[in-house]
C-alpha cells in the first residue's frame, strides 16, 4: 500500500510529535512544521522525516512554507492543523493581527487555501486542532483585532472557536470537490502549553494539576483516529469531535453565516499582508 504524505504543524513537540512517530511507524511519510529550527530538526532526524520551520506569527513564513509544500509534495493526504497556542497580554503581530487570533486561526487557514489546489487534486482530509477552550470565545466579525475588548482566555478560545467555524465552511465550500474536514479537541495534555503565556492556564501545567493530564500519546488519539478513519463512516466531515465522539461546541460554532462571515473576513486579513 502506498504511504500517505501526511502534513502536521506543530509537530515537534506534544501531540504533532506524538502523532508523527505513530504515523511514521505505520509507514506513512510524515512531513513535520514546526517553528523551532532545533526542537522541529531533532524530530526530524529521530523520524527520518522531512521538516519545515515556519512561524505563524509571520504570513510571510506562511506563504513560504505553502509554496515549498507545493513544490516538494505534489500529493498531499492530510493536512493536521495542529499549531497553535494561548498568548499573554494583547500584542499584534507585524501583520496587524491580533496575535492569537493570527497563530491560531489566520495563519492554518492560509496555510490551508493556498495549498487547496493540492489538496483537491488529493481529495485530502484537513484535521484541525482545536479545543474546548471554544467555549470561553465569542467572535465578533467586526472586532477581530480585540480591539474593543481583550482577555487572554476570551482570545484564546475565540481563536479555538474559530477553527471549527473554519471547519465547517471548509466542509461546505469543498466537500463536493472530494475535500473531507473536522476539528477536534485533543484533551488537557500534559506538554509545555502556555508556558510563554500570562494565562492562568500556565499555573496548571507547572503545579499538581499536571499530573492528571493527559500524556501526548494520549492527546493525539482522537487526531490518529480521524486520520486514519473514513469520512462519512467513521465520522462526519465537518463536525468538532473529543474522545472519538461528536462533542458539543459553543453555540456560536453552528452559525452558519457566522462561519461564511469570518472565511471572508479572513481572506481579507490575509490579502491585506501581502
Amino acid at each position: 500500500m502506498t504511504p500517505r504524505t501526511i502534513v502536521i504543524t506543530g509537530a515537534s513537540d506534544g501531540i504533532g510529535a506524538a502523532a508523527a512517530r505513530t504515523l511514521v511507524k505505520a509507514g506513512e511519510q510524515v512531513v513535520v512544521v514546526g517553528r523551532s529550527e532545533e526542537k522541529t530538526r531533532a524530530i526530524a532526524k529521530e523520524l527520518n522525516a522531512d521538516y519545515f520551520v515556519s512561524d505563524f506569527s509571520e504570513l510571510a513564513q506562511v506563504r513560504t512554507l505553502a509554496a515549498q509544500l507545493k513544490s516538494d509534495y505534489p500529493r498531499i493526504d492530510v493536512l493536521a492543523n495542529n499549531a497553535g497556542g494561548i498568548m499573554g497580554k494583547r500584542t499584534l503581530t507585524v501583520d496587524g493581527n491580533e496575535s492569537t487570533f493570527q497563530i491560531n486561526h489566520l495563519a492554518p487557514f492560509l496555510l490551508t487555501t493556498l495549498l487547496m489546489d493540492t489538496l483537491v487534486a488529493s481529495h485530502a482530509k484537513v484535521i484541525n486542532t482545536s479545543s474546548a477552550a471554544n467555549g470561553f470565545g465569542r467572535l465578533d466579525l467586526s472586532d477581530l483585532a480585540a480591539e474593543r475588548s481583550y482577555s487572554t482566555n476570551r482570545a484564546y478560545g475565540t481563536g479555538k472557536l474559530a477553527n471549527i467555524l473554519f471547519t465547517a465552511e471548509l466542509d461546505r465550500r469543498y466537500r463536493d470537490q472530494g475535500i473531507t474536514t473536522a476539528a477536534f479537541h485533543p484533551g488537557v495534555v500534559r506538554t509545555n502549553f502556555a508556558a510563554e503565556s500570562t494565562s492562568p492556564f500556565r499555573y496548571a501545567y507547572k503545579t499538581l494539576l499536571n499530573r492528571f493530564m493527559l500524556t501526548p500519546d494520549q492527546g493525539a488519539d482522537t487526531m490518529l483516529w480521524l486520520i486514519n478513519g473514513t469520512a462519512g463512516k467513521d465520522w462526519f466531515s465537518g463536525a468538532f469531535y473529543e474522545k472519538r465522539a461528536m462533542s458539543k461546541a459553543n453555540p456560536q460554532a453552528y452559525d452558519a453565516e457566522l462561519a461564511r462571515g469570518l472565511w471572508e473576513k479572513s481572506e481579507e486579513l490575509v490579502r491585506a499582508s501581502i
